[in-house]
């Protein structure tokens, strides 16, 4: 996970590497909201749907008793932006090893949350702002860091 990488990094003053020179975009998503995500659809077990057909397959169901959902934030955000916000919650500036896009890699991603919205009224509240500083003040009690 970038976020535990790249602030033990700084922490320690090594550098980070950024790559596609910092060009891209994530969805970045706080662990409450994904708990919260995966609370909703607990209690809602899935069901088979007795309609579905291979030559002409619905791939939001199935046959099977169960449903796949992608539980994000639905709001990417520019790599350099998720940076900036770890320099501030830390109190430091980041080593940063600017490097090319990664062989396979891509340049934004997002997770795309309407089924969740719609059936469970799902709805990840917290910033990137927000969930950077309480993943700081998290990590640096469990770890011992004091700068």
């Amino acid at each position: 996970m970038a976020l535990f990488k790249f602030t033990k990094a700084i922490l320690d003053d090594k550098p980070i590497d950024i790559f596609n020179n910092g060009k891209h975009s994530r969805d970045f998503t706080y662990i409450d909201d994904i708990v919260e995500g995966v609370i909703k659809v607990l209690d809602y077990p899935s069901s088979s749907n007795l309609n579905w057909n291979s030559d002409d397959p619905d791939p939001s169901s199935s046959k099977a008793p169960w449903s796949i959902y992608n539980i994000g934030n639905s709001n990417p955000v520019s790599l350099m932006d998720y940076v900036n916000a770890l320099e501030q919650a830390l109190g430091k500036k980041a080593k940063l090893n600017f490097l090319p896009l990664q062989p396979g890699d891509v340049l934004d991603t997002y997770a795309s949350v309407d089924n969740l919205k719609e059936k469970f009224d799902y709805k990840p509240s917290t910033t990137i702002t927000d969930g950077v500083i309480n993943f700081v003040k998290w990590y640096k009690d469990y770890y011992k860091y004091e700068l």
